[in-house]
């Protein structure tokens, strides 16, 4: 491993203050695993999960919905993020995303909108790097692997 600026680590702990979940429109990938997971956890099969919470973007790659307030289809502002236990690894590994620890300006200015961010427990370089080697927030590294075969033929474009 290549000397990085957080070669001491990077602290971090999730207050579930959905900053990450709301705000700017995105992209968080899920995978056909996933949405089998995520599926399950709104109580869905997997066909319908599609339908209702993603949509396809122009690569192949398979994303979560957001409304039009740029927020997640699957925040609730009461309750936080409905499927917690069963969310994509891009939100799993948020903050540590290779964009976001790239420097320190770019880990700064995320900071300035989680709380989380420089609190808590240090997270060591060797697990930064691993968990931003595979933060699955690339749709070209992805786009293969978040591809769904379409349920039937009924199914309305996206």
């Amino acid at each position: 491993m290549e000397n990085r600026w957080y070669q001491a680590g990077l602290s971090f702990s999730c207050t579930r203050c959905g900053n990450c979940c709301t705000g700017s429109p995105g992209t968080v990938f899920v995978s056909p695993p996933e949405i089998k997971k995520l599926a399950t956890a709104v109580e869905l099969d997997a066909d319908a999960f599609i339908q209702v919470y993603t949509r396809t973007l122009q690569d192949g790659a398979t994303s979560l919905r957001e409304r039009s307030d740029g927020s997640c289809a699957l925040y609730d502002p009461q309750k936080g993020c409905t499927v917690y236990g069963a969310r994509p690894r891009q939100c799993q590994t948020f903050p540590f995303w290779r964009k976001v620890v790239a420097s320190e300006t770019a880990w700064d200015r995320e900071a300035r909108q989680c709380p989380g961010m420089n609190r808590g427990s240090i997270r060591p370089a060797h697990e930064i790097e691993q968990t931003s080697a595979n933060d699955g927030t690339l749709s070209s590294a992805r786009a293969k692997e978040t591809r769904f075969n379409p349920p039937s033929a009924g199914r309305p474009p996206r």
